[in-house]
């Protein structure tokens, strides 16, 4: 099997390909100090041209996992995920409160989506 991996780091990788899945780590927005609408569109884009260098997009997401450090701002992420969702293709999604590492960040998101075919 070959694994790929996309946007390697110290300690992870943004993307590893392996298995026909693309597993996204958990990505965070680059400016902590934008609202929880902000950051959301902020880790969009970067899940976006993740994918894209993997060869596919958001369409081929299977699952997805938001992470607010407050329930409460549910509402204003889901106003930047819904200008972003493509309603024809909606992956399953599970959204949960929990700290985050900074405490800067309001939220974190990840997900599996479907390798291209070779």
């Amino acid at each position: 099997m070959t694994i790929r991996r996309i946007a390697e780091e110290a300690r992870l990788s943004g993307a590893v390909l392996g298995g026909g899945l693309i597993w996204l780590a958990g990505q965070v927005a680059d400016d902590p100090s934008a609202d929880t609408e902000g950051q959301t569109a902020d880790i969009l884009r970067q899940i976006d041209a993740l994918l894209a260098e993997a060869g596919t997009d958001k369409r081929a997401l299977l699952s997805v996992t938001v992470v607010l450090a407050d329930i409460a701002e549910a509402p204003a992420m889901n106003r930047a995920w819904d200008a972003w969702l493509d309603p024809a293709h909606k992956p399953a999604r599970m959204t949960i409160q929990a700290p985050l590492v900074d405490p800067r960040w309001k939220v974190e998101i990840t997900g599996v989506a479907l390798a291209p075919a070779k």
